[in-house]
């Protein structure tokens, strides 16, 4: 009644799930309250009062779901998900309340049951997206529009009649009848019924009939505005004579009246029996009234009066009007600016310079607590005179710090390192600007006390930056790995409690984690690789000692031998091979004699006990 805002709901998804469509659901459809506590009984008036109120809207989304918002309680009730996989387009609710139709980019029509938020049906609407819907008088039957009209049997889920429909997709469907204008024949529900749509970047709103017979699929008459139509109401035709008002508000901001008495067909498009602007009075300094942009409106419950929405869509003023639809052209005077808080037409883009006095102090970032001497803007003159000369030398830093009364001394520390506290600050400067040199300069120092405390005092904004870094740098050279894994494992243990509060961490080290994985499975395979090199190793070393072992003790085998003490000379591989032979031929000494008392047994059992002397003959 006064305009006011009453509530606001804004989605936790909003910025990614932006709402597309709303849709009240039938008043007194409300679930009966919890049985917790004492009840009393209502009066009669309470109950009529409670049934007319509306209450659950439901809210379609771009991401596919549906949000149930009960706006008594001021809260989400719940949410209808897995029925869509784009964009909803439409919402309509049934007669019966718990039961809820919604169409989408997706090409599918879906059937919700809105107490147990699951999908009872689903079903293919259209070769391309479904972009409305309606539901019949009865509830038995459902349009469905992308470009083309289908009337859906609601039972059996099939086509019960088409229509042509529009060249673009379909933006609003309505029934404008209840009952069929020919009283005579039996009432099915839906032959005989009318029903109007229009379109997007369409100029005609179409009223089409439902036959009994399937062969005509044309609008029987059609509606002319001057612009797209944005917002359609109308008042159902409840008798014979009743005429249908139609309101459209267009793009343009204007608003077309209706009148009209369905009866048959109708070759020309109707004209508007009156059309209605609303304007600034344009008295305060700007002589040349202004239009007011007419945003939506409904008709009242007596079918006489309209309410018009106008203005703009975040204060947007709601004014009941009585028609007078005598004239054919309304303008409305109203002064839009004294009731709106908010001027647009001002100016932001223009950029204001501050005026700096000499008094003025004017803190520059770097070392906290100091001031800089301000300098007056200059005259054109004196910027020529800065332009440094191809032959001059440019100013050092310190001379520029002593240019803006810094005390160098306080900058320079006497070891020349800088200290923790700066390093932290170059840390943090590195990772802002991105320079490379300064982050290079920081993190490679390799001491722990110096990692620990640089990491200690630094903000924690740049945590994250900074564990972006380390792991670019860990996918670098192994070198500098070695390195970055100790600010890594400092940086866990001293802000891990911070990086647990962080809701979208996983993705956000992501990186980091496919690298450890990697590393750590690799682990294994390098530790057995190093295992077996490592063996390889010594045995190589192992044998080039016995190698040089063997040859000290050549000239003791010499001696030892007979046959080897003739072939002195002898390549080395013939050397290989006797010391070979010399090894068996000692070892079988030894052997045969070990063995000797089993030789004996054996005889005596195998009977071979020619065989083996003639063997021990031959090798002595």
């Amino acid at each position: 009644a006064n305009s006011r805002l009453q509530r606001e709901y804004v989605p936790s998804a909003h910025l990614s799930a932006a709402c597309t469509c709303l849709a009240w659901a039938p008043p007194g459809g409300r679930p009966p309250p919890s049985k917790d506590g004492p009840q009393r009984k209502k009066r009669k008036s309470e109950v009529a009062e409670v049934d007319k109120q509306l209450d659950i809207l439901a809210i379609g989304t771009a991401v596919g779901s549906i949000l149930l918002y009960s706006t008594v309680k001021g809260e989400l009730q719940s949410k209808l998900d897995g029925g869509h996989d784009n964009r909803v387009n439409c919402v309509r609710w049934h007669q019966d309340n718990c039961r809820l139709y919604s169409c989408s980019e997706d090409k599918h029509i879906v059937e919700w049951n809105t107490q147990t938020c699951k999908v009872k049906c689903k079903w293919k609407g259209d070769n391309s997206g479904v972009t409305s819907l309606c539901i019949s008088p009865d509830g038995k039957m459902l349009l469905s529009a992308g470009r083309t009209i289908k009337l859906w049997d609601l039972e059996t889920k099939e086509v019960y009649r088409h229509f042509t429909g529009h060249a673009t997709s379909v933006s609003s469907l309505m029934f404008t009848t209840v009952k069929p204008m020919n009283e005579n024949k039996p009432f099915d529900g839906i032959t005989g019924l009318y029903f109007l749509s229009g379109a997007i970047h369409d100029r005609l709103l179409s009223v089409w009939y439902i036959r009994s017979d399937r062969k005509e699929k044309n609008a029987v008459m059609s509606f002319t505005v001057t612009d797209e139509p944005t917002f359609v109401d109308l008042t159902v035709s409840e008798v014979k004579e009743e005429p249908v008002k139609l309101a459209v508000v267009c793009r343009d901001g204007q608003l077309h009246l209706f009148e009209h008495i369905l009866n048959g067909y109708c070759k020309k498009p109707l004209t508007s029996n009156c059309t209605i602007q609303i304007a600034t009075p344009g008295n305060d300094g700007d002589s040349t009234p202004k239009p007011v942009p007419i945003l939506a409106a409904a008709f009242c419950t007596d079918k006489q009066s309209l309410l018009l929405v106008y203005g703009n869509t975040l204060q947007p003023i709601i004014e009941k009007v009585s028609l007078n639809t005598t004239e054919s052209h309304v303008c409305l005077i109203r002064d839009i600016q004294k009731v709106l808080s908010l001027k647009t037409d001002v100016a932001l883009t223009k950029v204001k310079t501050p005026v700096v006095n000499s008094d003025t102090k004017v803190l520059v970032p770097g070392i906290p607590g100091h001031s800089t001497a301000v300098k007056t803007p200059s005259s054109g003159k004196e910027k020529k005179k800065n332009k440094r000369k191809p032959g001059e030398t440019e100013e050092s830093i310190e001379e520029r710090l002593e240019a803006l009364d810094i005390d160098v001394s306080k900058v320079k520390t006497p070891g020349g390192l800088p200290q923790t506290d700066s390093f932290a600050v170059l840390l943090v400067q590195g990772l802002e600007s991105n320079d490379t040199e300064i982050l290079n300069r920081v993190l490679n120092t390799r001491k722990e006390n110096v990692i620990k405390n640089t990491v200690a005092r630094m903000p924690i904004h740049a945590v994250i930056p900074l564990l972006h870094e380390l792991t670019k740098r860990l996918q670098g050279n192994p070198y500098s790995a070695s390195v970055m894994v100790r600010w890594l494992k400092s940086v866990f243990t001293l802000h891990a409690p911070y990086l647990s509060t962080l809701p979208d961490l996983i993705p956000q080290l992501g990186m980091l984690y496919q690298l450890m994985e990697s590393r750590v499975k690799t682990l294994q395979k390098l530790s057995r690789l190093h295992g077996r090199l490592f063996i390889l190793v010594t045995q190589v070393a192992a044998s080039e000692a016995v190698q040089d072992v063997t040859e000290v003790n050549q000239t003791a085998k010499l001696v030892y031998e007979d046959e080897s003490s003739e072939e002195d000379g002898s390549d080395d591989e013939m050397m290989a091979d006797k010391d070979s032979d010399e090894n068996w031929d000692e070892d079988e000494e030894k052997e045969e004699q070990s063995d000797e008392q089993e030789m004996t047994v054996e005889k005596e059992i195998n009977g071979d006990s020619d065989l083996e002397p003639e063997n021990e003959s031959e090798e002595e």
